[in-house]
């Protein structure tokens, strides 16, 4: 593992965010060089010593124990995604695994049944890397009906998530809070990448959208974690005009990098009768202002 690795990577970014007020630490008012704590704060706050915290920064040192990393994510003051995400980060530093061809992705018929059971309630199956592998024609229609609905089918044409986010303006237009979304798309995209470190599509994606997108490139910098479960997002929808949603993410039993993606509305309001709408018109064959096309595939 290099010096860049991600758990290195990882750990100076979070130790970069707290600084010695933060920890109770005396400053002696000097001047100091770079944001943050220094390495030998951080190793005392966790109690190891500074030379094994920076053999550990730098990738020299590859089998911490639990117990350690428990202290350096208290010292660090982690959330409990980030606490998992260092123990992801670890845990794959630790296995010298060559990078190998990804596999392929589908749906199963039991999910492409489920999805359309649910008819008129939004929905989606997303792989390990944010590609949509299918979606109802609900899902379709609220969150990208100016592609088209068979794209999920090829995986030449499969959209996904992460760059369409990013790089499609229809998506960007979707999202009133923009800046909420993206957030949250690289604070997944930071979880899935520490689960499948060998995935050369899933590195070529980041690289993608690093190249191409300023703004994923700074947020990316954060090394933010954010795990997918429950949200809620103001959409500004091309035929159905504004509504509030919640997107809710279930893990596929059987299939582990999958997830279920579901989008409700609360009961009797009117984004709940934006969405009927967007079935009505559904029926009529409308889903968007604009054509089919083809941005964002995957």
């Amino acid at each position: 593992m290099d010096r860049r690795s991600p758990l290195g990577e990882f750990l100076m970014a979070r130790r970069a965010q707290l600084s010695p007020d933060d920890v109770g630490l005396p400053r002696y008012g000097e001047r100091r060089r770079v944001p943050g704590l220094r390495r030998e704060e951080l190793a005392m706050l966790a109690g190891v010593s500074a030379g094994y915290y920076t053999r550990l920064e730098q990738g020299q040192s590859l089998n911490a124990s639990a117990e350690v990393l428990d202290a350096i994510a208290t010292a660090l003051r982690l959330t409990a995604a980030e606490r998992d995400h260092l123990s992801v980060l670890s845990t794959t530093a630790s296995r010298r695994t060559a990078p190998s061809p990804p596999p392929d992705e589908h749906a199963s018929a039991d999910l492409r049944t489920l999805l359309a059971a649910m008819e008129d309630v939004p929905a989606l199956v997303v792989g390990r890397r944010n590609d949509v592998l299918a979606w109802n024609g609900a899902g379709h229609a609220l969150l990208a009906g100016h592609l088209d609905a068979a794209s999920p089918d090829d995986p030449d044409t499969r959209p996904n998530l992460s760059r369409l986010v990013f790089l499609d303006a229809h998506t960007r237009a979707l999202y009133r809070d923009w800046p909420a979304k993206a957030h949250a798309v690289v604070g997944n995209l930071r979880i899935l990448t520490a689960r499948n470190p060998h995935d050369t599509r899933l590195a070529a994606l980041v690289g993608e959208l690093a190249i191409r997108s300023p703004e994923f490139a700074s947020l990316w910098a954060e090394h933010t974690v954010e795990p997918c479960g429950r949200d809620v997002y103001d959409l500004a929808h091309p035929v159905v005009g504004n509504l509030t949603v919640t997107q809710q993410t279930f893990p596929v039993p059987r299939e582990p990098h999958q997830s279920l993606v579901v989008i409700t509305a609360e009961a009797k309001t009117p984004s709940s009768a934006a969405l009927t709408m967007l079935a009505q018109a559904r029926g009529q064959g409308v889903t968007s202002v604009t054509g089919p096309g083809r941005p964002g595939s995957g």
